[in-house]
């Protein structure tokens, strides 16, 4: 596995501490995480330098967004120098503890655009109760 650094490096961007801490904490949290879940995160680095970070991320390929319908969330991307195919899997967003999680071996279906059209990203996700929470109801 890269390090943060190697990772930052490998998509060009300087690897600060904030960046490397970011970078950190996202990979640390295994699962795309929302700016106010980074900010409880990193509670030593203010909401403006975890914002500014993200963005550089996201316009380097190190993150891609998630929008589950509730928040942007951030994701580690695992190309080499942009998001790759096996990056565009399916969440699922739990409607109770509101946490999103990665289906890696679900991947999402490549719908074929009419002549013209090019897609940059994919964002497949589903909606229900995960298993911990329908454990409570039980």
């Amino acid at each position: 596995m890269k390090t943060e650094e190697e990772i930052l490096n490998g998509k060009g961007v300087k690897p600060t501490a904030n960046r490397m801490l970011v970078l950190r904490a996202l990979l640390r949290m295994e699962r795309p995480s929302s700016l106010s879940e980074l900010e409880d995160e990193l509670p030593d680095m203010d909401k403006s330098s975890i914002f500014r970070t993200l963005n550089l991320f996201r316009e380097h390929h190190v993150t891609h967004e998630v929008d589950d319908g509730t928040a942007i969330r951030y994701e580690v991307c695992h190309g080499e120098k942009e998001c790759s195919i096996t990056d565009m899997h399916t969440h699922f967003h739990c409607e109770i503890c509101h946490e999103t999680t990665c289906l890696h071996d679900i991947q999402v279906p490549i719908v074929q655009l009419p002549e013209g059209y090019e897609t940059q990203s994919i964002n497949y996700m589903i909606k229900g109760i995960c298993p911990r929470c329908a454990g409570k109801n039980n």
